[in-house]
């Protein structure tokens, strides 16, 4: 988002998220489900662990693509679902068909000649894919349902997230109300739009096997490298002729 430092825009998703998922709570009439999760010293370590995990990879994700890195981010959720797979195998025993293993060996050989190409060490899809897949793990074996757990995470992120937000502001280098009117309106959407893929992802992490849910994330990395060599790209190319 032009104009928004990378973890400005992080503070402002965990902040208004936490905002959407209480209203969320709120219309279920659900907060006591929320004081199991944090009777646990086991339970909120885990759920630490998780939010620290989502937050890298959100600033990851959001630092790469400010800075252009579209395609190397793509190849970072290509590479999700075969660490989804070796995870489900070694961790969960999971195990797979002859095809779905014809499958993984196809992506695998793709994902492979992509890493070839890069021309150097992908830190940036290493990091993305590593904080993914061990988020998944989290989730595949939380015992919160999705709402409260996606809670229960953003609430351990919020205090640091509004602290950063009310410095930044007060030190004159936030963006909100700094920013054009369309930009503000994409920070203030940011809860909704975060929250929302979240809770869908939470809801079918307790629900699949983790090598089923891997192999259903070829399709987010599909679009977004569709996106960045297509949008882009040309979209460089273009401003590129015009100079």
């Amino acid at each position: 988002m032009p104009g928004v430092p990378a973890f400005e825009l992080i503070a402002h998703r965990i902040t208004w998220s936490l905002r959407f998922l209480l209203g969320v709570l709120a219309w279920q009439k659900n907060f006591a489900a929320l004081q199991p999760a944090f009777a646990s010293t086991r339970v909120i370590g885990l759920n630490l662990l998780s939010s620290v995990l989502l937050a890298t990879n959100w600033s990851i994700y959001v630092w790469a693509v400010n800075r252009g890195q579209v395609i190397e981010t793509s190849l970072g959720y290509f590479l999700v679902p075969l660490v989804n797979v070796a995870l489900g195998s070694m961790l969960l025993h999971e195990r797979l068909r002859p095809l779905q293993w014809l499958s993984i060996g196809c992506a695998a050989l793709g994902v492979g000649l992509l890493l070839f190409r890069v021309g150097h060490v992908p830190w940036i899809a290493l990091w993305l894919a590593g904080t993914w897949s061990s988020y998944g793990l989290l989730k595949k074996k939380s015992t919160l349902g999705s709402v409260v757990g996606l809670t229960v995470e953003t609430v351990l992120l919020f205090p640091i997230a509004v602290a950063l937000l009310v410095w930044w502001h007060h030190t004159g280098v936030g963006a909100l109300g700094r920013v054009d009117a369309r930009t503000q309106g994409f920070m203030l959407a940011a809860g909704i739009v975060t929250a929302v893929p979240l809770l869908l992802f939470a809801f079918g992490a307790q629900r699949l096997r983790l090598t089923t849910l891997g192999l259903l994330q070829y399709l987010a990395p599909s679009v977004q490298f569709f996106i960045g060599l297509c949008l882009y790209q040309s979209l460089h190319k273009y401003v590129h002729r015009l100079a």
